[in-house]
Formats: structure tokens, sequence, C-alpha cells
């Protein structure tokens, strides 16, 4: 009977009438019921059973009176309650019952639990009590009734934080309010001297702010030295500093000498000055002049030696930023010019309006200052000349490798320049402000540190970048460098080309004006040239968007606008129109490819396409390119006229190659040297003529080397040429049918039938390819690199099995067991890769894998150069590889290598072997990849 009627009962309500024997199930199924309030099943599974209530399973330790508290679920939680369960466990966080409610603003358990004794001073692991969990989730409304049963409203967390402060730290105006109304702590500082000003600053709660400022909170210092404005300008909460300063107006100053905490980004900074400038005229005339004369002290500072010169340097630059930021912002319209009675500048050249002058007019004598010290360097680089004039004879207007032998030999000698430069500083320094500088202490510095040049270096240079930036504001033309900047660089020209010869790299940290400014550049240029490729790769991308935009590849583009959908059939065509289509923006911001019918997206298939595309470009169909005489390099169709379409053709040509070395993408397609040169603005010459005729290189090249006078060549500046099967004669120069070609002007003749050969029969065809290539890579970047490096940059940089290369090499004199050859080797394999590259284009004319591009047989001699008291001559013959490899070109004209030096060998066996051995390879090493490096360039090496 007992059975049916349990049977009939479960099935009436359909679920069981008996709580399972075992505790953890019978728990899962009344939490279930809990979660759902089902109060009058859990009341009669309870009644009927002698389930354990205050059973806590599980890693959280909670029990049914957690779940019921959590959810809300009152009327199990009273049931619950009523069955006598434990009111004030706590779980593995420590927290009861009352937390939890709290927490979720549960009112009517609140009250509840309260009834049946729950202690709301109760803490959870980390220290919160109750009025914790209500004031961090602003329950303000449950706050007022809890206060009844709370004797202490300031209880701390294990922080020491009080229920204001996490109010103030989440913005919870009237629970701020409530807690202040019933004698909370308004100064209260948990263990790191925080109080709640700190906290409302640190999230930029401003409404909270401002409560507790009108309240009277007090301005203090945490331990750490930090403020609630700092605070403010770390997060970039502009309103909330807004509200600092209208309650405590004396904090701008320290707004102001703020730019100097590293702590404290430039963009949230600016987001801060900017929000505090367009208050008023009034307060931005103030604040900028203010920056301006903190970013003077600043500079002054860095230049008086005796601080940090990294963080000095980043607190100058950033003040000048937000400076001219602040200046371009305020004043959108370009400053109007200067009346003719306007003052002349220090450096001569007039102000361009009366706010700048007013604004910038501080920095004045930090700029004095810059000159002052440059001309110092003057006198000290005189200095030193004289005293090595009976040793070298150098100018400041030769190549870098005369630069950093100078500056090799400052080094060297400083034991001797040392103190004159010390002297002459020290007398420097006591006509200098006395407020900008200690003049004790950098006296000190400076006769301790005898390199006086290698301790300014770093700060003139960082001085030198803010006057820049501050230049360009004032002469507000972004695009265009001030003409101030151009005279003072001009001015200190020389100066300026001795200190980046000591330090190349102050060129990538400091001198970004360079790329705006075609006549700055063209001085430094070849020093740019000299540094190591990676460092100018590196330089090359930073500054090739320097607007931010992402050159990510899109793998998943949102919108189908954004994707390229090329037609594989029609490969060329389809892709032009495509791009064409596109905004130059979107395409450097990222690409997306899809071939028609096809599904694949992503990487993959953008390498894809410009691999495919890159080949197309070079098909003969299209009459664009023509291969040149080693089959293996192509350049420009002088005959591509024969398309219509050939000069849109040829712009997106570069537009291809362009957007391929903008996104990374190597390309498996190669180019003359001479087409390298048309890209990156070098002059040809007449060794390049050798990619599109070798037989006539060798004619020019036997003109240069004899002389044809009374030799009857009867030639004259004029050549014909046939167009199209027609004969015509071209003047290389006005006049040049009568003008004969003699001994004197033979070079000059050479040059322009060379320009002729290689520029002026494809000017159209290269003037097109430019225009396209520079809408992505400006010419001004590009330009730092040689032929060599743009092939690698553009064709990527080859892993070179040095097996392979020794395994392929013949010797002309030698065998692999000489002496001399193992050295070679040895060098070989500790060169980096990137110098295996240029000693294999050196050898070969390529950087392709060595089974591809070794051929000819060619005797390429190393000299090593006089060293210290050695003179001596070292002949390394290196050997292309199987004569009947195809399409392999000869790297440069028979003619030009480097022939044997006679009797060399034994003289350079016997002076090596007497060097020893690692000074014998550090000097080998040095010496072929000098050679090589100039033999690339074109220069004599023997």
């Amino acid at each position: 009977m007992e059975f049916l009627k349990d049977l009939a009962a479960s099935l009436r309500s359909a679920r069981t009438v008996e709580l399972p024997k075992d505790e953890k199930s019978a728990f899962y199924m009344l939490m279930s019921m809990v979660i759902a309030n089902q109060y009058r099943s859990v009341s009669d599974l309870l009644s009927n059973s002698k389930f354990n209530i205050n059973f806590a399973p599980g890693r959280g330790h909670r029990n049914l009176l957690h779940i019921a508290a959590n959810c809300g679920s009152y009327d199990c939680l009273l049931i619950l309650l009523k069955k006598g369960i434990e009111v004030n466990r706590q779980d593995v966080s420590g927290c009861t019952p009352l937390h939890l409610a709290a927490r979720n603003g549960q009112k009517r358990c609140i009250d509840k639990l309260l009834e049946y004794k729950a202690d709301v001073n109760i803490r959870n692991n980390e220290g919160l009590t109750t009025i914790h969990w209500l004031a961090v989730n602003g329950r303000t409304e449950v706050l007022h009734d809890l206060f009844a049963f709370v004797p202490d409203v300031d209880v701390e967390d294990a922080q020491g934080q009080t229920a204001l402060h996490v109010a103030c730290q989440n913005g919870h105006k009237s629970t701020v309010i409530c807690l202040l109304d019933h004698g909370a702590d308004i100064n209260r500082a948990n263990h790191n001297g925080w109080t709640p000003l700190h906290f409302a600053c640190s999230h930029g709660q401003h409404d909270s702010l401002d409560i507790l400022l009108r309240r009277g909170a007090k301005f203090a210092v945490d331990n750490f030295g930090k403020t609630p404005l700092d605070l403010c300008l770390e997060g970039g909460y502009n309103e909330t500093c807004s509200i600092l300063l209208k309650y405590v107006p004396n904090l701008l100053e320290q707004l102001i000498t703020s730019v100097r905490s590293q702590k404290i980004k430039e963009p949230e900074y600016f987001k801060v000055m900017k929000h505090v400038t367009s208050q008023g005229s009034g307060i931005a005339d103030r604040v900028l002049t203010s920056l301006s004369e903190e970013a003077s002290v600043i500079g002054h500072n860095l230049l008086s030696v005796s601080s940090n010169v990294e963080t000095q340097v980043s607190c100058l630059l950033k003040s000048v930023r937000v400076l001219c930021k602040l200046y371009t912002h305020i004043y959108k319209s370009p400053p109007s010019p200067s009346s003719p009675n306007t003052p002349r500048g220090l450096l001569g050249v007039k102000p361009q309006s009366p706010k700048a002058t007013e604004v910038f007019g501080p920095l004045e004598a930090l700029w004095q200052l810059l000159a002052d010290w440059l001309c110092l360097l003057r006198l000290e680089f005189n200095k030193d000349s004289d005293s090595q004039s009976g040793k070298t004879s150098e100018s400041t207007d030769n190549e870098n490798t005369q630069l950093q032998d100078q500056s090799h030999k400052d080094k060297e000698e400083n034991s001797d320049g040392g103190d004159k430069v010390a002297v002459s500083v020290s007398e420097y320094i006591r006509g200098v402000d006395p407020r900008s500088c200690d003049q004790e202490g950098i006296l000190k510095s400076l006769c301790v540190d005898q390199d006086v040049v290698g301790v300014i270096l770093p700060r003139i240079c960082g001085v030198i970048h803010a006057f820049y930036i501050c230049c360009t504001c004032q002469h507000g033309h972004p695009q265009m460098t001030s003409p101030r900047f151009i005279e003072f660089v001009c001015q200190h020209n020389k100066e300026l080309k001795l200190l980046v010869a000591r330090s190349p790299e102050v060129i990538f940290d400091h001198f970004h004006f360079l790329l705006e400014c075609p006549e700055l550049m063209s001085q430094f240029l070849h020093i740019i040239r000299a540094q190591p490729f990676e460092s100018r790769r590196r330089w090359f991308y930073d500054n090739l968007d320097r607007e931010g935009s992402n050159r990510e590849i899109i793998h998943s583009p949102p919108d189908d606008n954004d994707v390229l959908v090329i037609n594989r059939e029609r490969m060329f065509h389809s892709s032009c129109e495509g791009l064409i289509k596109q905004p130059l923006e979107k395409l450097k911001k990222g690409l997306a490819i899809r071939f028609q019918g096809e599904e694949g997206m992503g990487s993959g298939v953008v390498r894809e396409w410009f691999d495919v595309l890159s080949r197309e470009i070079l098909n003969p169909d299209y009459a664009l390119f023509t291969q040149s005489a080693d089959g293996c390099t192509f350049q420009p169709n002088s005959n591509s006229a024969i398309n219509p379409d050939h000069l849109n053709y040829f712009r997106f040509a570069g537009q291809t190659l362009g957007l391929a070395l903008y996104h990374q993408h190597l390309l498996s397609v190669y180019f003359t040297r001479s087409f390298y040169k048309h890209i990156l603005g070098i002059p040809v010459n007449y060794t390049d003529v050798a990619s599109i005729d070798p037989e006539y290189a060798k004619n020019l090249q036997w003109i240069l080397d004899h002389n044809i006078d009374n030799i009857g060549l009867d030639l004259t500046f004029s050549v014909e040429t046939d167009v199209f099967g027609a004969m015509q004669e071209v003047a290389l120069k006005a006049g040049g049918a009568t003008i004969p070609v003699t001994e004197k002007n033979k070079t000059e003749y050479v040059q322009l039938v060379t320009e002729l050969r290689m520029t002026r029969a494809i000017q159209p065809q290269i003037d097109s390819f430019l225009s396209g290539f520079h809408e992505f890579i400006p010419q001004a970047l590009v330009q730092m690199f040689d032929e060599f490096e743009l092939e690698l940059m553009l064709s990527g940089l080859p892993e070179i099995n040095i097996e392979d290369w020794r395994r392929y090499t013949e010797y002309s004199g030698y065998d692999d067991a000489c002496p001399q050859i193992q050295w070679f080797w040895e060098v070989v394999e500790e060169l980096s890769q990137q110098d295996r590259v240029l000693l294999l284009q050196f050898c070969t004319g390529r950087s392709d894998k060595i089974y591809q591009c070794l051929g000819f047989l060619y005797a390429l001699c190393f000299v090593l150069a006089p060293v210290s008291r050695l003179v001596a001559s070292l002949i390394w013959v290196v050997a292309g590889g199987h004569r009947s490899s195809p399409s392999v070109r000869s790297p440069t004209n028979p003619s030009s290598c480097p022939q044997p030096v006679p009797d060399a060998v034994a003289r350079c066996s016997e002076a090596l072997s007497s060097i020893g051995g690692n000074r014998c390879l550090s000097r080998l090493r040095c010496e072929i990849m000098t050679v090589s490096r100039l033999c690339l360039e074109g220069q004599q090496t023997v």
C-alpha cells in the first residue's frame, strides 16, 4: 500500500518523492530545485528525508543556503533557514550566504538572513565584508538598511581598503554619498597610501571625484610619491583632470612638469592637455607657454651632461611633440607671415607670427645653447684635425668610410686629445647660464670621461630632433622642411657629419628629418648607405607608414568590397582592373585576394597572387620587359610602345612591386642592375650596358682604356639607332653631330651613350613605372639602399649552402689544400647570411642559390691593403661553377675584373703566416667584405 501511495504521488508531481540515499546525489537534485526556486518540492523532499542540510560538496564548499542566496531564491532560502541550516557557513573563498546576497543585491534575502542572525562583519579570504560587497556593486538601497548592523563603516579589507575606497573606484555616485553621510572617513588611506581621491582618479570616476572634492577631500601623496593627478594622466582621464584643476588650481604647474614622467605615455598626456587647453584661450596660452618653458629646462638639463641621457631625451621629445600638437590644434590656421619689422631669430630667420614667438620664445635659449655646443665641437674637430695634419688630410666631404676612419683615430688618440677637449669644454661651461647646469658637476664628469664628443653626441642629437619638430610646427607646412632648420643644418654641416660618422645609429633615432628634405638627405645619404643593411631595412619599414596603418594581411575581411577577386585566366588584366578600383589607403592597410570560382583566402593566396602576377608581368606577350643578355634578368622594353596601353601597364607593374615591398612579400623575379638603379635614382654607368649588349660594353671599355686620338674612329656625339626598322640619328647633346669625340671628352661620350641606351631609350617606361611604385614606396625611403640590397628586399635573402659553393668552386694557381684557401672558407663560414650574399653577388653578379648562379670561370682577386707595418698583398681566387650551366650571366666585364699580381702569392703566404691565426682571419674577414662592397659599387680594388 505504501508503495502504491508513493508511486501515485511521484506520477502526479512528475518527480521522485524521495531523495537518493547518497548525499552528493541528493544535494545536486535539491540544488537544481533551489536555483529554480521550487520551494514546495524542496520542502516535501526535505520533510521526508534525513539529508544533512549543511552538506557542502565539491571544490566550492557551498551548501544549499549559498545557492539560494546567490540566485535570490527567497522562498527556498526561507525553508532552509527554518530547517536550521548554518547561516554563517563560509565557502572555499570565505564568502557567507550574506556576502553572496549582498554582491548580487538580493535585498529580501539579505533582510531575512539578517533576521536569522547573519554576521555582517565576517570577512572572506580577501578581507571583504558585506559592506564592501554592497559598495563594489553600488547597492545603495540595501546599504541604508545595513548601517544598523555595521559598527564601523570604515572597516578595512586585507589591503586596507574601506567601502568608500571601492565605491569611488567603481564610480557609484549614490553609494559614495551614502557612505559619507554615515561617517565614512574621506581621507582614509589604504596600506599603499591611496585615499578615496586616488581611487576615483585611477579609474577616471569624475562624478565621485567631484563629490569628494566638494566634501573637502585632501590632495595627498601615496607611499610611492604618486598623486591623484599622476593617476589621471597615466589613464588619460581628461574630465577627471579638469575637475582636479577646478578645485585645486595650483596643480597646473604639476600638470606641466608631469611631462617628465616616464610612466605617463605621450598619447594620454596629450589627450588630457588637449582637453585642458579647450577650456579657454587664457588657460591655453598659459599652458603652451609653461610647456615651452618646461621643454627648455629639460633641454638645458640634457645638455648639462649631468643627467640620464635616455630619460632626458625621451622627456624633451615628448614635451616638444605635445607642445607642437597643442599649438597646431589651438591655432588651426597656418601662421601668417611675419611683418618686415619683426626681429630676426637666432639663426637669422624671422619668426612667422607673434603667437609663435610668444609660445616658442622660451625655447630660443635652448636653440642658442645647441648652436654654441656645435660651434664648440667645430673648434675641437679643427684642433684634432690640425694635430693630425702631418698624418692625414681628409676632407669632411669624403665618403663615410673616411669619416669612420677619422672617428676611429679620435678614439685611439684620446690620451692626446682628451685633456684639451675637457679644458675647452670647461672654459665654455663657465659662460653658460648658471640656471642651466651645475658647472662643477659637469666639469668633474667631463674630466673623468675623456671622450667628451661621445658623451655629448646623443644629447646634441636629441636636441636637434626637438629643434626640427618645433621648426616644422612653426613653419606651418608639414610636408616641407622649415627653411630655418635647413639653414641650421647647412651652417653646422661639418660637425653633424662628423658626429654621425662617430655614432651612425643616431640617424635612425633622431634624424627623421632627412626623409622629408631631399637637400639634407643628399648630404648624409652616403653615411646612411654605409650602415648595416638590417638597420636601414628596419628604419625603412618604421617610417614607411608613420601614421600607424596596419600592414598585416587581412585573412577574413568583413566586407566583400575589400576583397580583390582575380580571374586566373586573365591574371594580368583582372589584377590591373582590381587594383585600379581599390583606394590606396585600403591597399596599404591590408590585402585580401580570392581567385574567381575558388573558396580559398588568406596569406597563402596573397603570396601565390604576387608570385604568379610578378611572372605574368614579364610575359613577352605584353612586350613590357625584355630579357637581358644573360637570359636571367629583365629590363623595360624600349619597343613597348607597340602595345598602346604600355605606359598604363608599366604604372601597374610599379604598383605591384611597390605593394609587394610595402607588405613584405617576396617576388621570384629579377631585374637588371640598371633598372634597380633607375628605381633608386642612381646614375647608370657604362658597365651596366653589358646586361643588354656585352660586346658593345667591351667596345666602350676599349675606348676608355686606349688613346683614341689619330686612330681614325671619326666618332661624334651622335649615334644611329634602329626604330622599328628605320635608322635614325640621335644627338647625345645639343649639336652633337658636329662635335668630334677626342681623348679629352671620351669619358663624357661614354656616359652620354650609356644614358641613351640605358635611360633615354626607356625614359617614358621608367617614369610610368616609378609613378606607380612611389604610390606605396616614397623615393626618400628607398634611396638609402643600393641596387643589390633592393634586389634582396624584393626577392629575399637566400639561404646560401657553403658546401655547395665549395663543391662547385674551381681554383687557378691554388688547390683546396692550400692554407690560403682553407683560411678563406673559414672566414666564409663565419660570415652572416647578409655578408655571404654580398660576397656571392661579387663573385657571380646574382644573389640566387649557388647551383643557379655559379657559371663562367672568373678569377676574383681579393687584395689585402698594407696594414700597419705589414706591406703585402694576398690574392684569393674564387671561381664560378659549371661552364655548361644554362642561363647564367657573368658578374662583370672580364676586362674589369681584378687581375693577378705577379709573385704576390709567395709574399702573402709568408706575411700572413707571420700575423697569426686569429688576427689573420679577422683581418681577412674585414678585407673580403670591404673589397666585395667596393667592387659592387664599381670602385677599383687593385
